[in-house]
């Protein structure tokens, strides 16, 4: 009894932190559609996009660190330790190789300027660490810490975003903003990480497991992610300025039906790492999808409301397709859960099926010349046939008996 009333405590308070972040996330969007016009938003959220699959080593390391705690807890300050020297390592080669990657992405972006993908970079940096103090939270089951940290990432995008584009109105401006905001989680969390001593008579814990799981736990998420922000990125490229813009405003509604049920997965992970029956899975990817069906049936009745959400009457055009934006993000949420019910299960046989997914999409956006709708649509298609393959047919026990060592 005191264990169940424990993980309702623990989830109306992450439930809370990350209904917190996503709120004021999607504050800062909303603010930014009205305060940009609609090409420069979408470049906005093409680079919303880049930091989204960039933080797959943030939410790698995260897993990781939760397992290995909630399944190894007495040897909790060996594992803190060794993540801590992992983490500053990571965090560097992450924001080294995003900014470098600016070469590349600026011109594909349509951007005017390298220095947007360079502050991605920057922001990256607090962004991994965060990850890791998220991971330590998670796996000891600190709730008010977890919470504190997301509460954090939100206002810190909020804040620092909204008073650089106050002073510019600029795409630079508001990434110089974010990546200053991009501390204060890493600050909230900081006392997660520091001052960790090895017990008296404990081994130390090796850096080299800890590093391998995470690499394969940040494959998974980085096919994850590629799959849930390629649309952003597709219609950047391959539409108008004024599509991408439009396209854009229907992805503020993805994201929100994405976001919101995630709290499942982040509460019951530690419940997942540990299950051996499929009963733990069944009861995640149930709340999730009724999260998502209340979410399309809304949006479905009433379209008039969710334009003044995403972005208000300039993106009028987009008013009768929102449906299908909350559809794909409803299935993607879905996957989202499966693909962390596979890293607590230190299953990652998903990761083939993902890219198979992120293939579909490219031959679909590519070969058949979609439009907008068809975009939503190629995406929502292929994350409900994926979450179904991965649902019915991937093991829902865990491959190996895990180790912190």
């Amino acid at each position: 009894m005191s264990t169940a009333r424990t993980t309702m405590t623990g989830g109306s308070l992450v439930a809370a932190g990350m209904m917190g972040m996503n709120i004021t996330v999607y504050g800062f969007n909303v603010l930014a559609a009205h305060l940009l016009l609609p090409r420069e938003f979408g470049a906005l959220t093409a680079l919303f996009g880049i930091l989204l699959v960039g933080s797959v080593t943030s939410l790698g390391l995260q897993a990781v660190t939760a397992r290995r705690l909630a399944v190894d807890p007495q040897l909790e300050d060996e594992i803190v330790s060794a993540t801590a020297r992992v983490t500053v390592l990571v965090a560097s080669c992450v924001g080294l190789l995003v900014a470098t990657s600016s070469i590349v992405l600026t011109p594909a972006l349509k951007l005017d300027s390298y220095w947007p993908v360079l502050l991605c970079g920057v922001a990256l940096v607090p962004l991994t660490i965060m990850g890791a103090e998220s991971g330590v939270a998670q796996g000891t089951s600190r709730w008010g810490s977890l919470t504190t940290i997301y509460l954090g990432n939100g206002i810190g995008r909020l804040a620092g975003g909204t008073i650089a584009l106050l002073v510019s109105p600029t795409v630079t401006s508001a990434m110089v903003g974010i990546a200053i905001g991009s501390w204060l989680p890493a600050i909230a969390g900081a006392k997660l990480l520091l001052g960790r001593r090895h017990a008296a008579n404990g081994e130390p814990v090796s850096s080299r497991p800890l590093v391998r799981e995470a690499l394969l736990s940040t494959h998974a998420l980085l096919a994850y992610f590629v799959l849930s922000n390629m649309d952003s990125l597709i219609a950047r490229n391959r539409f108008d300025v004024h599509e991408s813009g439009l396209y854009a405003s229907g992805l503020i509604l993805a994201k929100a039906a994405l976001f919101f049920p995630q709290f499942v997965s982040v509460v019951l992970f530690p419940d997942l790492a540990r299950a051996n029956t499929n009963q733990a899975r069944l009861r995640a990817v149930a709340l999730v999808t009724g999260f998502g069906t209340i979410a399309v049936i809304a949006t479905a009745a009433l379209p008039r409301v969710a334009l003044v959400l995403v972005g208000g009457s300039k993106y009028d055009e987009i008013t009768g397709r929102l449906w299908l934006f909350a559809l794909a993000g409803s299935f993607l949420a879905v996957v989202h859960l499966l693909v962390f019910d596979a890293l607590a299960r230190h299953a990652h046989g998903i990761v083939p099926m993902i890219w198979v997914a992120v293939g579909a999409v490219i031959a679909s956006a590519y070969g058949l010349n979609v439009g907008i709708s068809g975009l939503a649509l190629t995406i929502a298609v292929v994350a409900a046939a994926l979450a179904s393959v991965v649902f019915f047919f991937a093991p829902a026990t865990r491959t190996d008996h895990p180790t912190a060592t």
